[in-house]
Order: C-alpha cells, then sequence, then structure tokens
C-alpha cells in the first residue's frame, strides 16, 4: 500500500517540492518504507510505501511513460494481475519484475482511463496528462482506499488522508459541521464533502478531472440489472464458488502463507475464512481465525432474539479446517472511549460504532502480535451473496404476483414470528408516500425509531441543517423502510460503503492491511446478477447463500437464523469506565461546534441515569451503545478537528 500526494499550483509560484514533502512526511505512517517523488514546474507528486505485495520491491514511484506524456502515483493492488498482463502482452518473466503501479501505467498507456473498466483491486491513483494538462484521480468501485483533495483559489492539492492535506499552511484545520451533523443523524455521505471543512473526497467508483479551467466528475462503474428470467437458483452455485475462491486466492497474495481473518458465526466472514483455508491448505499455509466473544460467565441473553455468543458457532467452522488457529478475543472491558484519541489521528474521520472498534482494535493488537499483515474481513457479504432477499415481497406485489406474494409472505412470518399483518405492511411501505409511511409508523408501530431516540442529535439540528429534506434528497429514510427491490437495495447499500480511511488506519496503527474478498468487482458482478427471488425462498431468507455455502461450513452455521453480535458484554467496559465518559461529555460541551450540533442536556442526563441492569433492552442499546457513544464519537471529532493545524 502506499500513500500519495501532491499539489498543482496555477499561480506558477515556486516550492511545490518542498509542499510535496510536507504532505508526504505528515502520511509517514502509513508508508514508512520508502518515498519518491517527482516535479515538473508547478506540479509535483510522491508516494509513501509500505510494503504488503511481494511485487512492492520493485515498485519506483512516481512512474513516468515511455513517451514522457504521463507521470503516475498510485496506491494499488491488482486482484488481476494475469489477466491484464497477458490482455498487454507482457511474459510472466517480465511480469514478475514488475510491482502493480507499474501495470496499471502500462494499461493506462494502452487503454486510458478505459482501464477502469478491466482493473480488478483496491486502489486510488492520480494521474498527470503533460499533453491535456489535466490531473486525473479515481479510486475502486467500493472505496477501499482512500482519497482527498482541496480546491484552493490558486491551487489543486491532493493527498491519501486529510492530514497529508493539513500540511500546508494554505490549508487550516476545521470540522465541516453539517457533515458531522449528518453523522449523528445516520445520513449516509453521497456527496463529495468530508468531515474536514475543505476538504473533499474522490467518491468510490468516480473520475474526477482537474485543469486550470475547473473539475469535473464522473461514476465509471454503473452496473445494469441484468435479465435472469427463467434461471435457477443451481445455475449460480457453481459460478458463485469459482468467484468466492478466485476474489479470497487474489487477497491472498503477500500474506506469507500466515493470513488472518475475521470469523463470526455469519455467513460472510465464514465463507472467507473457510476458502483461505481450503486454498492455503494446498501449500500447508494457515489461517489465524479471530471471533470477539463476551467474557468467559457472561450469562445475559439477549431478549431479542440475538446471539450473544458466536464463539461456539464460529468454532464449528474452524473445526472443520486443520489449518485454522482459533482464537477468542475478549474485549467486553474495555473503554470505548479510551482509544478516540489515536482513532482519530490514524483514520481521520470520527468512528461510527465505538462499541465495534473496541473488538476491532482487540483483534488488531493480537494480529499484530502475531506478527500477521494481511488481515481477511467479510464486509461486502450482505450485499452480495449473503443478502437477505426480504425485497422479493415487494417485487411480487409490483408485479401483481399476488398468490406467490400470499405463499412467501405467509412462510416469511411463520419463519421469524412476524405477524402476517407486519409482513404486509413492510411489503407495502414502499409504494406509500413517504410522509404517509412515517406516520403509521409513528402511530402504529411499536419500535417508531424516530431519530431523535438513536442519536444525539439536537432537534434543533436537524431543522438548522434542514436534515429532514436531505434525508429525501438522498433517498433516506430514519424508520428504514423497506426497498422496492432487490437489486436497488443491493446496489444502494454497496455503494454507500467506503472504509478507504478506516483501511488506512488499520495498516498505519497496526501494520495489517484489511483486505475483503467480498468486495471483488467480478464477485460482486456476479452476485447482483442472482435474482431476488433465490435469496429468499419458502420464506426463509438468505437461502442462496445457504445452498452455495454447503461445501465449505457447518450445517449449524447454515441453519442459524436471527442477527448475532460479537462483543456483547460492551457495556461493561463502558459501565466501568463511566467516569471517562462524564469526562468525555463535559469535554464536548465546551465545544462551541458540538454543542450547536448534539444534545449534550440529553447526553449528561444519560450519565447521571445510568442503568444498573437490563443492558440487553432495545431502549437502552438505542439510548447508550448508538445515541450516546456515536454523540461521544461525533463530539471528540468536532473538539480535535477544532484545534487548527
Amino acid at each position: 500500500m502506499s500513500a500519495i500526494a501532491g499539489i498543482w499550483r496555477f499561480d506558477g509560484r515556486p516550492g511545490p517540492e518542498a509542499d510535496c514533502r510536507r504532505m508526504l512526511a505528515a502520511q509517514e505512517i502509513y508508508g514508512p518504507h520508502e518515498g519518491g517523488l517527482w516535479s515538473a514546474g508547478p506540479l509535483a507528486l510522491g508516494r509513501r510505501l509500505f510494503r504488503t505485495l511481494p511485487e512492492d520491491i520493485h515498485d519506483r514511484q512516481p512512474l513516468r511513460s515511455r513517451d514522457g506524456r504521463l507521470a503516475l502515483a498510485a496506491d494499488i493492488r491488482i486482484d488481476n494481475r494475469d489477466e491484464l498482463s497477458g490482455a498487454l502482452g507482457l511474459t510472466a518473466a517480465n511480469t514478475i519484475k514488475l510491482c502493480d503501479a507499474s501495470i496499471l501505467m502500462a494499461s493506462l498507456e494502452r487503454w486510458g482511463l478505459g482501464t477502469l473498466d478491466r482493473l480488478v483491486g483496491d486502489f486510488a491513483f492520480v494521474l498527470w496528462d503533460e499533453h491535456a494538462r489535466a490531473l486525473t484521480l479515481a479510486r475502486d468501485f467500493n472505496g477501499q482506499r482512500p482519497l482527498h483533495y482541496h480546491r484552493g483559489r490558486d491551487f489543486f492539492a491532493f493527498a491519501s488522508m486529510p492530514k497529508g492535506l493539513h500540511a500546508l499552511a494554505e490549508i487550516p484545520r476545521a470540522p465541516d459541521e453539517r457533515t458531522i451533523a449528518e453523522f449523528v443523524a445516520l445520513i449516509p455521505q453521497n456527496t463529495s464533502r468530508t468531515y474536514f471543512a475543505g476538504i473533499e473526497r474522490v467518491m468510490p467508483a468516480q473520475v474526477v478531472t482537474v485543469t486550470r479551467d475547473g473539475l469535473s466528475s464522473r461514476l465509471y462503474w454503473n452496473p445494469q440489472q441484468p435479465d435472469a428470467a427463467g434461471a435457477v437458483a443451481g445455475d449460480f452455485v457453481e459460478g458463485f464458488r469459482h468467484h468466492l475462491d478466485q476474489a479470497t486466492q487474489a487477497r491472498l497474495r503477500g500474506g506469507g502463507g500466515r493470513v488472518g481473518a475475521h470469523l463470526s458465526a455469519g455467513f460472510d466472514s465464514s465463507a472467507v475464512t473457510a476458502t483461505a483455508a481450503r486454498l492455503l491448505a494446498q501449500s500447508g499455509g494457515k489461517i489465524i481465525a479471530y471471533t470477539a466473544v463476551p467474557r468467559e460467565g457472561y450469562a445475559d441473553t439477549d431478549r431479542s432474539g440475538r446471539l450473544v455468543d458466536e464463539g461456539p458457532l464460529a468454532a464449528e467452522t474452524a473445526a472443520l479446517y486443520p489449518n485454522i488457529e482459533h482464537i477468542l478475543i475478549r474485549s467486553g472491558h474495555l473503554s470505548q472511549v479510551a482509544g478516540l484519541d489515536r482513532s482519530y489521528f490514524l483514520c481521520d474521520r470520527p468512528i461510527l460504532n465505538p462499541s465495534n472498534s473496541v473488538w476491532v482494535q482487540a483483534i488488531n493488537d493480537a494480529a499484530r502480535d502475531r506478527k500477521l499483515t494481511v488481515m481477511l474481513t467479510g464486509q461486502a457479504g450482505n450485499m452480495t451473496f449473503s443478502y437477505r432477499g426480504f425485497e422479493l415481497l415487494p417485487e411480487l406485489l409490483r408485479s401483481g404476483r399476488l398468490f406467490s406474494y400470499w405463499r412467501e409472505a405467509a412462510a416469511f412470518a411463520a419463519n421469524t414470528g412476524m405477524s402476517r399483518r407486519s409482513t404486509f405492511a413492510a411489503a407495502i411501505g414502499p409504494f406509500l408516500p413517504l410522509g404517509f409511511w412515517q406516520w403509521a409508523k409513528r402511530t402504529f408501530s411499536n419500535d417508531p425509531r424516530n431519530v431523535l431516540t438513536y442519536t444525539a442529535i439536537r432537534p434543533e439540528s436537524l431543522a438548522a441543517f434542514d436534515l429532514a429534506a436531505l434525508s429525501r434528497e438522498r433517498g433516506v429514510d430514519t424508520t428504514f423502510r423497506r426497498g422496492r427491490s432487490g437489486y436497488d437495495r443491493r446496489l444502494q447499500g454497496l455503494r454507500r460503503q467506503d472504509i478507504g480511511n478506516h483501511n488506512k488506519g488499520t495498516l498505519g496503527g497496526w501494520g495489517l492491511d484489511h483486505r475483503d474478498p467480498t468486495a471483488d468487482k467480478r464477485l460482486v458482478e456476479y452476485c447482483l446478477r442472482i435474482p431476488t427471488g433465490h435469496f429468499m425462498v419458502g420464506g426463509v431468507q438468505r437461502a442462496f447463500a445457504r445452498t452455495a455455502l454447503a461445501d465449505r461450513l457447518p450445517a449449524a452455521v447454515l441453519q442459524r437464523s436471527g442477527i448475532a453480535y460479537q462483543a456483547a458484554d460492551w457495556h461493561e467496559g463502558l459501565t466501568a469506565a463511566r467516569g471517562d465518559v462524564a469526562d468525555a461529555v463535559a469535554e464536548i460541551a465546551g465545544c462551541a461546534s458540538a454543542a450547536k450540533i448534539l444534545d449534550i442536556e440529553r447526553m449528561r442526563r444519560m450519565v447521571q441515569d445510568w442503568p444498573g441492569s437490563g443492558w440487553e433492552r432495545g431502549d437502552v442499546v438505542k439510548h447508550y451503545r448508538l445515541a450516546l457513544l456515536r454523540g461521544i464519537s461525533a463530539g471528540h471529532f468536532l473538539r480535535k478537528a477544532s484545534g487548527g493545524n
């Protein structure tokens, strides 16, 4: 992986090399192994390298094209190297001596930006075209690698992380209050704005072109829903298995035969871990699989029916493969507020779920102690092969297939315990006017999901930032209304993902390269071809995954229903740190931006009215795990980001 940076001064002012060096130095934690810089007149670009791939020993970035026209700085791992090399006519002897950025440069010389349609992997790159006098910035379709930029009056600057841009005196560090308000209200980002004022992001699947005259952008990944009429689920099973094997194999590169993996009781991480174990067994390799579990003796039961200890089911998956070493991580005693300073420094953004962050960081600590460098995850699985499939019911209603709807809805209600009335309401909801739906939800539902209950947003902020109108504009419903189409639902979920900052922070903080086979472009596009009716069958959700993963996961995992979550004893660490929580709220109250956005008085009351029990109840989870902790995360960011450069 690399951290990249650069600056283009339109006014011809000298010294872009010194500016670029400062930007690279600010990001050295993400690239401690080697630096490189290239400049030409008012332009300079460079990169810092973190060696994670065998071919990185050949990385001599920034790169120049053979005719001198192009200059490239790239943060990239190519997962279809052989395919691209073959299309370029490169021999195996030549390819082995090329880093991934060199293959990217050769592809750009041959196909221009058409390369983006051919490229599979995680990447963010910047390309200078001397003839066109233009910079092009691009990111992978799923946002696995970050890239940020600043548009100044007489210059343009870019860097992997915001801290690289803040190395320039002309870009003062300050929070973007509107974006933070959206974050607190759980409105997904779909613009280039970031959490820092004046700093924008290249969005996933986006190409940004910069000239002296201005900036333009476009999305290059726009999959179209295929016609799969008449297809049966079995038609897709073997193809999916091939794509999962291929995606996982590509992400083992550079792991040295010892790779870490997150392993829960769910389908996604289990499928990735099992697949990696099968592939590594062929060469004597090993998987170190980590599962976050409650402390020994933790006996609370979740009244919503969720699985509170994923250890036993994860162990069943691990037991199928002799080359999996299964390690349980107990982090419930740790404080959710203790690591906020470090997370701010590493990720340059607020943490969405501080409770999850605790056990993720505990796994990172354990993996670092084992000197692992690659960690496999399965975060995109819910929108690919293990999609639940509920949107089949709205699809059946819309197409007038009422008998099929009645049969599936009745089976779904029987399987989940949800009433037929509630099932029908959820299925018809996407077709109702939003205002009517929200009124009905408030009036008749036992779970109205008012944004003021599960977030710490000030009621006045909803109006001040016009967040209700923004939610409608972005198609966001704070009552979590179902979608009309399974395809649209999955595509929407994929487009909302952007974990580049977290991935870079994990690399800088722990030396771990997080890789997600479920986010492989080939796998994603294949799974988008699967009709919604294959994901819910006979009222059983995730039916496709249950069938397709039967060759690699135990029956107990495949047959499990309901929701699980890791580290169910999160509240114990929070309670132990209650004094620190109170101090954090007090510090946040002194920040003007935080007081403008957050309901500080409500957060104080929550600290004062601390529950003595009942932490598994939905209302307590909403108030403390969601509203209070996310509010502290946002307030902490606002306080730190308001401190200047």
